[in-house]
């Protein structure tokens, strides 16, 4: 998650990896050292949203963002909005 730049820091990234914010492939995830390769899928519970990531690449550095992004497909669910309560 870091080396594709989906969360600012790496703590942060361990973080929701300790507190089950992160599925791989369906399944939760407590080691913030699993490997993810093409192909794999990652839902990222964070910030009030729901990320779900299918990765391309394996990343072997944490480069700049227009990089990061070619390293996996953003599959994630539009963001459910409220309609406004009538009087």
């Amino acid at each position: 998650m870091w080396y594709t730049r989906t969360v600012k820091s790496r703590s942060l990234a361990q973080k929701l990896i300790r507190q089950g914010h992160v599925r791989i492939d369906g399944t939760r995830t407590l080691r913030p050292g699993a490997r993810i390769g093409p192909g794999n899928v990652a839902t990222i519970a964070h910030a009030q949203r729901i990320f779900v990531l299918r990765f391309l690449a394996p990343g072997s550095r944490r480069g700049p963002a227009p990089e990061a992004r070619t390293l996996y497909e953003d599959i994630s669910p539009l963001p459910v909005t409220q309609p406004p309560i009538s009087p």
